[in-house]
């Protein structure tokens, strides 16, 4: 065998990495910088010969690695034709595998799917076919508004969602040549990955692009065209263009436009969750109604997921938080007030102190904070998507990680993200030890979320010798897989934070609908 597959534009030729072949920096997409722009992706050009496909593609224009968010390798340079992407097969023959796509998060302003963090070897090395890509970012993928419409197809956002779809095209079309199986595709993302996910749900667009999908802390996020303006005419502001339209902003560089962004990014607030400076919208093309209003409608397919969320989700971004080392607990029940009314409020922060302090657990105020916001903006839209997608009798497996990072004693407990080097099997990187934790606890759980994951891309069901009996989840269960020092299925943890929403009728929403 030498490593040489066919694709629509041409052969390519991948390197042998282990049990398995990758193949680095493919075109799935075009985008032509000079009048690409805020416009759906082009069929890739094709090319003559065997294309080497030994060396990453470029990577979205984005702000430069936050620190502990990236590792040691990962490719820098970037191009506004960033649309490439890698796969990882135990062999280039007809079996006919379980295919995972990865869809990695960011915030939907940096990222890339070529991260060592992201490395596709392990869990292909299970007899599956692994595949990452690059999506576009930050304004150049998710600038929305009526003066960027695109005449052919209508479009005036959800750049960067139109050019997911183009890679889950490409995969149904191409898989199959990289010994995978295009019938039996699974796309699993984290953060505005898993958020993109969620949208896609809701999106016929996405009808028959994968069977299976895994949501890893990021619950629906959409916003409407008329909330995508107000940030895109912002966002002209802060360049100082003019009105927002393609001639104004086309003059703008994308190191410009990725400087806007970062200032817009520190102007907008939280809204009760992370300060997103752009999101996926509601634009009658990529997306015609939100996921929640899709799923309500039964307009969603019969799709199984897999979703969750981490314990401590908001402690790795509120520790950039000035007020945290000052804050007690009058505070938290102010800054709460800003999202739910004084009373839920009230009753919200008792309700943390009391269930915390019963398990034992600390009920300093900056660990109610951290508890109130991850269940606010992570886990109880997630459990909620769960809740709508069984009520709709497609099943929905839930899960929720509680391993603690022994990264700076510890402070951080199960924060956003801790999971990814687990599902992959990247905790053996010595770049991502200091986070993960190593020996043979780490190892082994990394070995049980593997083994899961995999087993629902084979067949629907997480279920598997490495977790044992795993129910779909209910309303009256609410099966719940642990992931974390002591493992195990549980059933509704955390339900005491879980029954306080309902009863004051606040709803939690990081992944609300924007208006």
């Amino acid at each position: 065998m030498d490593g040489v597959a066919s694709t629509a534009a041409g052969l390519v030729r991948g390197d042998r990495q282990g049990r398995t072949w990758v193949f680095r920096g493919i075109p799935y997409a075009r985008v032509d910088p000079r009048g690409g722009r805020w416009r759906p992706p082009e069929r890739p050009a094709r090319w003559t010969g065997v294309r080497d496909a030994g060396s990453w593609g470029p990577i979205a224009p984005q702000s430069p690695p936050v620190p502990g968010l990236s590792l040691p390798g990962d490719p820098l340079d970037a191009d506004e034709d960033c649309l490439n992407l890698n796969v990882w097969t135990p062999g280039l023959d007809d079996r006919r595998r379980p295919v995972l796509v990865w869809h990695h998060g960011g915030g939907f302003t940096t990222g890339t799917g070529a991260s060592a963090l992201f490395e596709g070897r392990h869990l292909a090395g299970h007899d599956a076919v692994v595949v990452t890509f690059n999506y576009r970012l930050g304004a150049l993928g998710f600038l929305a508004h009526p003066g960027l419409a695109e005449p052919e197809s209508g479009a005036c956002g959800n750049w960067g969602l139109l050019d997911q779809l183009a890679a889950l095209r490409w995969v149904r079309e191409h898989i199959g040549g990289f010994g995978g199986d295009p019938d039996n595709v699974t796309v699993f993302g984290e953060s505005a990955g898993a958020m993109s996910i969620a949208d896609l749900l809701g999106s016929s667009a996405a009808d028959g692009l994968f069977r299976r999908a895994v949501l890893q802390s990021g619950p629906p996020a959409t916003g409407t065209v008329e909330w995508g303006a107000r940030r895109a005419e912002r966002l002209a502001a802060l360049l100082d263009v003019g009105p927002v339209e393609r001639g104004s902003l086309a003059r703008a560089t994308a190191d410009e436009l990725v400087a806007a962004t970062r200032q817009l990014a520190a102007q907008v607030p939280g809204d009760g969750g992370l300060p997103l400076p752009f999101l996926p919208v509601v634009d009658g093309v990529a997306l015609t109604r939100s996921p929640e209003q899709a799923m309500a409608d039964h307009l969603t397919p019969r799709v199984p997921v897999l979703i969750g969320a981490n314990r401590d989700e908001a402690a790795l971004y509120l520790a950039l938080d000035p007020a945290m080392p000052s804050l007690d607990v009058p505070a938290v029940v102010g800054r709460l007030a800003r999202f739910v009314s004084p009373a839920a409020a009230d009753a919200v922060v008792d309700a943390y102190v009391g269930a915390r302090a019963a398990r034992g657990e600390s009920i300093a105020a900056r660990d109610l904070w951290v508890a109130i916001v991850s269940d606010y903006v992570f886990r109880l839209p997630s459990i909620h998507l769960a809740e709508t997608h069984a009520a709709h009798d497609a099943p929905a497996f839930s899960y929720a990680f509680t391993w603690e990072s022994p990264f700076l004693g510890g402070v951080f407990g199960s924060p956003h993200g801790l999971e990814i080097p687990f599902v992959f099997g990247t905790v053996a990187n010595p770049a991502v030890h200091a986070f993960t934790g190593g020996g043979e606890d780490a190892f082994a759980l990394s070995v049980r979320m593997q083994q899961a994951w995999l087993a629902f891309a084979r067949t629907g069901d997480p279920a598997c010798d490495a977790v044992g009996d795993w129910p779909a989840y209910d309303t009256g269960g609410r099966s719940t897989m642990v992931f974390g020092a002591a493992s195990g299925l549980e059933a509704d943890p955390r339900g005491a934070e879980r029954a306080i929403w309902d009863e004051v009728d606040a709803h939690p929403g990081g992944g609300h609908h924007h208006e």
